[in-house]
């Protein structure tokens, strides 16, 4: 999608006590926000100069827990960015002028400073765990867009709501359900699939101020080591293990297999882990003129300084005093553009980890094992990104390279073309 970025304006406004509506934005100094890694709440932060208003000064008018709103617009359109509450607030007063600073956060703050003790019987679902959370925080919501898979025994103790949320969508992707992503937007709170925007932005090198790349071995998993339940003597007895990048050294992960779970499912979780973890990360920090609109889990594609390629934007901050952004970016895999050739099933075909593929639906699997679980995945553009698997009869791994599909798993011969 083309913006003309020299065009982009940026709106704050509050909202006072009493409900009235103020616009800020000519006493703003600093303005930016950011979505991190391993969080669920997006933090505002903002500056003003404290002028006087008919009703006194703004510090009389902005205090904590008060609603603020940033706005933006590419031209003609204007698109609420972000909002959240003030939760500090730092009045500085100086000879030169006073000033107040103000740090807020999304509805999902209250979810990352809360803690609480949770048990989930075996075969609890995703969507009843997150929504149920929501529910009983008074969390607002439109609706579930997350997966919604079959889970373990489950049991959490004094842990922050915000990281058993992603502990559970972290499990249901070892399950296959893909990745996804816990935002809040306009006031409501979603589970959105990562990659799922459907305005997806370009990168060139003419319009990036740096970038920088980065491969690291560090969080690799090289070994998933399956144990039983736990017997009468509280043991848990060693039942197999699979080996990845093993030349890197042991890195072991253990796997706890289910009471109700069988050894081949237990095994396909592992292989899903070896899958997802034990593959060398590769991404690039990039720092650009600020787009406004590009939130933490959105997919983005770049040229510049880096092989053309898809990223998946895993951490954000966007500085409106700067007119920049920083962006995180973990690879996603290279879309080639389409190597059918009519309706020629995939067995027949030499297709490649690269290419770019059209899945026609159906199921896809959590490893390439006999009897692994399957879960429904619509059609759609996708990615061959594993081919070959170790289980043979699922030998087809593909991630999804749009809003249309939601395969994300191993796949079946002939299910794309």
């Amino acid at each position: 999608m083309a913006l003309n970025l020299s065009e982009t304006e940026y709106r704050l406004a509050v909202i006072a006590e009493g409900g009235k509506q103020y616009d800020i934005s000519d006493f703003v100094t600093e303005l930016g926000w950011e979505e991190n890694e391993n969080e669920i709440a997006m933090r505002i932060s903002f500056a003003i100069r404290n002028g006087r208003t008919p009703k006194g000064r703004l510090s009389a008018l902005i205090k904590p827990g008060c609603l603020i709103g940033v706005f933006a617009a590419a031209g003609k359109r204007e698109r609420e960015v972000v909002r959240g509450y003030i939760t500090s607030w730092d009045l500085q007063i100086r000879n030169s002028g006073n000033s107040l600073k103000c740090i807020c956060y999304d509805e999902l703050y209250n979810l990352q400073k809360s803690q609480d003790n949770r048990y989930y019987p075996s075969g609890t679902g995703t969507k009843a765990i997150v929504t149920g959370i929501f529910d009983e925080w008074g969390i607002p919501t439109k609706g579930y867009s997350g997966p919604d898979v079959s889970h373990g025994k489950l049991k959490y103790s004094a842990s922050y709501l915000s990281d058993i949320l992603l502990d559970v969508l972290e499990d249901a992707k070892k399950k296959g359900a893909g990745k996804y992503v816990v935002r809040a937007a306009g006031g409501y709170v979603d589970v959105v699939q990562r990659g799922g925007n459907e305005e997806v932005f370009v990168f060139k090198q003419d319009i990036t101020e740096s970038a920088s790349t980065n491969v690291s071995t560090a969080d690799l998993i090289t070994r998933v080591k399956v144990c039983g339940p736990q017997g009468s003597d509280g043991e848990s007895g060693f039942e197999d293990a699979l080996d990845g990048l093993t030349e890197y050294g042991i890195r072991q992960r253990i796997y706890m297999r289910g009471a109700d779970e069988s050894l081949e499912d237990a095994r396909a979780a592992a292989q899903n882990i070896l899958d997802e973890e034990g593959a060398i990360k590769r991404g690039i920090t990039l720092q650009a003129p600020d787009v406004p609109f590009i939130r933490k889990g959105d997919l983005v594609y770049v040229t510049a300084g880096v092989k053309d390629a898809y990223y998946y934007v895993k951490g954000i901050r966007h500085d409106c005093e700067s007119r920049s952004m920083i962006m995180e970016l973990e690879k996603a895999g290279t879309h080639k553009g389409s190597t059918s050739s009519g309706n020629v099933p995939a067995g027949t075909k030499d297709y490649n980890v690269g290419d770019s593929v059209y899945f026609k639906g159906g199921t896809h699997y959590i490893s390439s094992y006999p009897d692994a679980r399957g879960y429904p995945a619509s059609a759609g553009r996708a990615q061959i990104t594993q081919k070959n698997g170790s289980g043979k009869v699922h030998p087809w791994h593909l991630i999804h390279a749009g809003s249309d599909s939601n395969v994300y798993g191993w796949v079946d011969d002939g299910t794309f073309e």
